[in-house]
């Protein structure tokens, strides 16, 4: 379901005023989205569940902080952002990453260019899981979740020149990772 910026406004208005409809309004709307993130940023099915619901109580528990002017993407993606960071911290020996599904459009691709393209997508998944987490995040904000740079910036908690340069770095990383030093594809 597609909300306008209009119907945000008025649920952000609706979740300061405290009314639980709109919470449960909420996780209707974002419960999706906010657990493919948590599974792009590297979490397996059961702890990405796990966080989504942390995130959403998070998100309840500090709903004085949702501020007009702020977006609701924003806000809600910072809380998940530091849900999953947080979890990171605690989990420092789990090394185990696996960044959920990336979207492969349909299409009438012939067999043999989506075999190319499905090993492309692999070695691209594989490269940004690799990522050091905050520069993961910032790929999975606004490339695979869709957000504008105002609103991933707001979401990692950074001005738009942060945002920008840790984009522009984890760019840089992912090319060096994906193509040899011939300019090949690895």
């Amino acid at each position: 379901m597609e909300y306008s910026e209009q119907r945000r406004n008025s649920l952000a208005a609706r979740l300061r005023a405290g009314e639980r409809a709109a919470a449960a309004e909420l996780v209707d709307i974002y419960y999706e989205q906010i657990y493919v993130f948590m599974r792009r940023l590297g979490h397996d099915c059961q702890v990405s569940e796990d966080l989504t619901q942390q995130s959403f109580l998070a998100a309840w528990q500090h709903i004085g902080q949702l501020r007009s002017g702020k977006t609701l993407n924003g806000w809600l993606y910072r809380i998940a952002g530091n849900v999953s960071s947080l979890y990171w911290r605690r989990h420092k020996d789990n090394k185990a990453v696996s960044i959920g599904d990336i979207d492969v459009p349909d299409g009438s691709e012939p067999e043999c260019d989506k075999t190319g393209r499905l090993e492309q997508l692999g070695r691209l998944k594989n490269a940004v899981a690799e990522l050091p987490v905050k520069l993961r995040q910032t790929v999975v904000l606004h490339y695979m979740q869709h957000l504008t740079i105002a609103e991933a910036a707001e979401a990692a908690g950074v001005r738009q020149g942060t945002f920008k340069s840790r984009l522009n770095r984890a760019l840089k990383a992912l090319r060096n990772q994906i193509i040899s030093k011939d300019g090949e594809l690895l």
